[in-house]
């Protein structure tokens, strides 16, 4: 009697244990619902699409320059262009960039969220995300390279840029 109620205590106090043990990814998905609110993906910000109403009506010469900007496309004509990235799950947490254009050029990646959860990630991420940016800006797209020893971290980079551009194109 006394080993059947040692051995039931003993599982009731294994399964509560095994049931309240919090993995990283626990965390992180707190931690990522937390932080998506503020980084939603999609343009962030955007130049008026036909320029300032009140000073282009009273002046012709004004509306007729406002008029070729206005049916350019807006993500390859003159102005900036904000957009995030969609978060993408890794194996390691979260990966989010938000992307800069100017007059139709990358001109600036910006990492929202990066992978983490111990040194190792900061380590990796400190190599791979300089790299993943030149690499960014030089290839004017999301065609990049992985980042060797970086598998996962480069290819949620890349996949956050390529929703960022999508988003910006599709404006």
């Amino acid at each position: 009697m006394r080993r059947i109620t040692l051995w039931i205590v003993s599982t009731v106090a294994a399964l509560v244990l095994l049931f309240s043990y919090r993995t990283s990814t626990t965390g992180v998905s707190a931690a990522t619902s937390a932080a998506t609110g503020d980084n939603r993906p999609g343009i962030v910000s955007s130049p008026p699409s036909a320029g300032p109403p009140a000073t282009g009506s009273g002046d012709p010469g004004g509306a007729a320059t406002a008029a070729p900007g206005a049916s350019a496309a807006p993500q390859q004509g003159s102005g900036s262009l904000v957009v995030n990235g969609t978060v993408i799950r890794t194996r390691y947490g979260p990966m989010q960039v938000q992307v800069r254009i100017s007059n139709g050029k990358i001109t600036d990646v910006v990492p929202l969220q990066l992978t983490s959860g111990d040194s190792r990630d900061e380590e990796i991420n400190s190599f791979a995300v300089p790299r993943l940016h030149e690499e960014a800006l030089a290839a004017q797209s999301a065609n990049i390279d992985v980042v060797s020893g970086a598998t996962y971290t480069s290819e949620g980079y890349r996949q956050s840029l390529q929703a960022a551009l999508d988003a910006a194109h599709s404006r």
